[in-house]
């Protein structure tokens, strides 16, 4: 056993994990392994898919992946479904028509639906490239099964401006697991805002998997758009690095999948470092979401937060844990996070584990979480001013979120998710 699979099982993984048996049948049905790959497998045959005994996937199991045959996406997709749902997320979330866009369609690069952004030079990733050896679950399943995916990369003291990443995943007759990978790297100086929106149609897992690299003086904007089938599940995982001066600002709308995960792990290497893990999700029904992150300052002077809202209705449940790692050498760290959530009904449910594990003694951290209700006094002032109760409901949510989206450094693309809060709005109490 390697020390990747090793260090899985250390972790609890072999008493605890579910079968990842049809996942690794696909891998062994295929061309081109090389060690990444073999990694990937050895970790997953030895933890397999996670359930609560982990402590990292203390709120989420993914037992219920081993029970579905996920099969692979076919060389020749539905188009006329992809067009469909282009088209109607297009008039959703009333995108620009001229944003420049790279589209993946069932977890491979479209070229003929993209129309790719002056400043990015884009090149695609192959089942046969060797790719970084993390060690968690999520990450190795996409690292066993990935086939296509994306490089964007920004030259040094190039401002590439804005571009929307678009997947899109149709699975009318089967269920499909999807595993794209993709690579952002700004070179220093550089500046680069993506929109990263997730749609589809049908029973399928989305298994995406981001490697980032922020260099020097440079700054990436990535808000991301999770709006898939409510049939679908969504398992995400970010990987960020980032350098001296530089920032990585992202923000999360969680709004689709019967079960998501988006996982961030960000690294501040380098002096005077920021990074923003924010988001929201927004759930009903007996959906689940978890947003789980790890932000590591490696260095001094470095400068993190974290701001996570939940808006929970019916039998949703809503997960959040956030862990701020300072090293000994990350002196005058200031890291700061904070979770709330709002529970539109009495069967809905939040868990949320806030850590700090500080090593440094020369920082500033801290961490929170609130639970609550509409407060009725509001609702109540609202109504009598004659105002609606489902509008005197969406006031008060949207008050709510609205510290949180605010955050995003993008007017546009914060444009975007605004609309999207309001789509799922009218959907919900329509």
């Amino acid at each position: 056993m390697n020390a990747v699979a090793e260090n899985a099982v250390a972790r609890g993984g072999r008493t605890a994990g579910a079968s990842a048996a049809s996942f690794l049948a696909r891998y062994d049905g295929q061309a081109g392994a090389n060690p990444s790959r073999d990694r990937a497998a050895a970790l997953l045959r030895a933890s397999g898919l996670p359930r609560t005994g982990v402590e990292a996937w203390k709120y989420t199991s993914l037992r219920a992946l081993a029970d579905i045959p996920f099969a692979a996406a076919p060389a020749r997709p539905d188009m006329a479904a992809v067009h469909a749902i282009v088209a109607e997320a297009e008039r959703e979330f009333a995108l620009d028509a001229d944003l420049p866009r790279a589209v993946v369609v069932d977890g491979r690069f479209d070229a003929a639906l993209s129309r790719l952004p002056d400043g990015v030079t884009v090149t695609r990733l192959t089942a046969r490239d060797e790719l970084p050896p993390y060690d968690d679950v999520a990450t190795a399943l996409n690292t066993l099964l990935a086939d296509d995916g994306l490089v964007l990369h920004v030259g040094p003291g190039v401002d590439a401006g804005r571009m929307l990443l678009l997947s899109v995943t149709v699975a009318d007759s089967a269920p499909l697991s999807v595993h794209p990978r993709h690579r952002i790297v700004l070179d220093q100086g550089a500046r680069l805002s993506v929109l990263d929106l997730a749609v589809g149609r049908g029973a399928y897992l989305h298994n995406p998997v981001f490697d980032i690299t922020v260099a020097d003086n440079a700054a990436l904007i990535h808000a991301k758009l999770q709006a898939e089938d409510p049939a679908a599940q969504h398992l995400a995982v970010i990987h960020a690095e980032v350098g001296a001066g530089a920032s990585y600002d992202s923000f999360t709308l969680t709004l689709g999948a019967s079960l998501a995960r988006h996982e961030v792990h960000a690294r501040l290497a380098a002096e005077g470092g920021i990074v923003h893990v924010n988001g929201a999700q927004l759930l009903d029904g007996r959906q689940v979401a978890d947003l789980t992150s790890v932000i590591t300052h490696a260095a001094p002077a470095c400068n993190s937060r974290q701001t996570v809202k939940n808006v929970l209705s019916g039998h949703a449940r809503g997960v959040f844990q956030g862990k701020i790692l300072v090293e000994r050498i990350a002196q005058k760290t200031d890291g700061y996070q904070m979770n709330q959530a709002l529970l539109l009904s009495d069967t809905a449910e939040i868990d949320a584990k806030p850590e700090l594990e500080i090593y440094a003694d020369d920082v500033r951290c801290s961490h929170g979480a609130t639970v609550g209700a509409l407060d009725p006094d509001q609702l109540f002032y609202l109504r009598s001013r004659g105002v609606a109760e489902h509008e005197a409901r969406a006031i008060l949510v949207k008050a709510f979120l609205h510290d949180a989206v605010e955050l995003i450094g993008d007017e546009s693309l914060r444009a975007v998710l605004d609309r999207a809060v309001e789509s799922w709005w009218n959907r919900k109490d329509a």
